[in-house]
């Protein structure tokens, strides 16, 4: 059961955006989160979806073609449980705290789901309910979840289409008419719009938690944001936001900087996209 504040004290929300687990990347940055959920001590956590990516399920590269060699469905499945262990594990071994934990199906979970409709004899065999999510509510696919005035979604679709509502997060604001946190989208973006009703919208666009490179974005598509982002005082949708970088979380858990610290424990790696 989630905790349950007075109106004057001030609530926080702990926000994950896309975790991308998968076969063979490092993970190590899931333990310094575990640990600062547990330090920051949030209301409510949020894990934005994606965290299992399914690099089997890929929809995008042809039967056969290089990304799909030797990719297996329960490898995937393993390496995104092993991964959300150890992001809980901190949380675990606290007794007396109970946060409001919340986890949004993302369109990587939602691959397992659509191999099963495509071919319904997988049901209850390939799926997302394979997922171990220990404890947070699992949230369908491009379900919001309103949370203390912000809606939370894995993305917002336009309202005449399926298509992802895109551009600023002031266009955003505009099309979705509240105070707002989404993931899907590498990198970070945050605005805010005072209204005439006198409320204040924010808006975040946050999608990138991972240490590892995605071949898609291609040579200069890395350097992007990773990090978490943390919501204090959190009233009606309005908030302060404090970003924190996955640089910022190894210096205080490692005490050396994030490229230093994976160039020393993963010496064979390129990690010239973390500098």
């Amino acid at each position: 059961m989630a905790l349950v504040k007075a109106k004057d004290e001030p609530i926080r929300h702990f926000v994950i955006p896309d975790t991308q687990v998968k076969p063979g990347v490092p993970t190590d940055h899931l333990d310094w989160i575990g640990q600062a959920i547990v330090d920051y001590r949030p209301d409510v956590v949020v894990h934005l979806g994606d965290h299992w990516d399914f690099p089997s399920l890929n929809g995008h590269a042809k039967p056969g073609s290089a990304p799909l060699e030797n990719a297996r469905y329960q490898d995937d499945i393993d390496a995104g449980n092993r991964g959300f262990a150890k992001l809980c594990k901190p949380m675990e071994r606290v007794r007396n705290w109970k946060p409001q934990k919340e986890f949004l199906e993302g369109n990587h979970e939602n691959r397992a789901d659509r191999a099963a409709e495509a071919d319904p004899k997988w049901f209850g065999t390939v799926g997302s309910n394979a997922c171990q999510v220990r404890g947070f509510r699992w949230n369908g696919f491009l379900k919001r979840r309103w949370i203390h005035g912000i809606c939370y979604s894995h993305f917002f679709q336009s309202s005449h289409s399926k298509f992802a509502i895109g551009g600023s997060v002031d266009n955003r604001l505009n099309k979705i008419g509240s105070s707002f946190v989404q993931g899907h989208e590498q990198g970070f973006r945050y605005g805010n719009r005072m209204c005439g009703s006198g409320h204040t919208w924010h808006g975040i666009v946050a999608g990138s938690c991972y240490l590892h490179v995605e071949d898609y974005r291609g040579a200069q598509g890395q350097r992007h944001w990773r990090g978490v982002v943390v919501l204090n005082g959190v009233r009606d949708g309005d908030y302060c936001v404090m970003p924190l970088t996955l640089d910022y979380l190894c210096r205080k858990y490692e005490n050396m900087s994030l490229s230093k610290y994976m160039q020393k424990k993963y010496p064979k790696g390129n990690w010239e996209h973390l500098l």
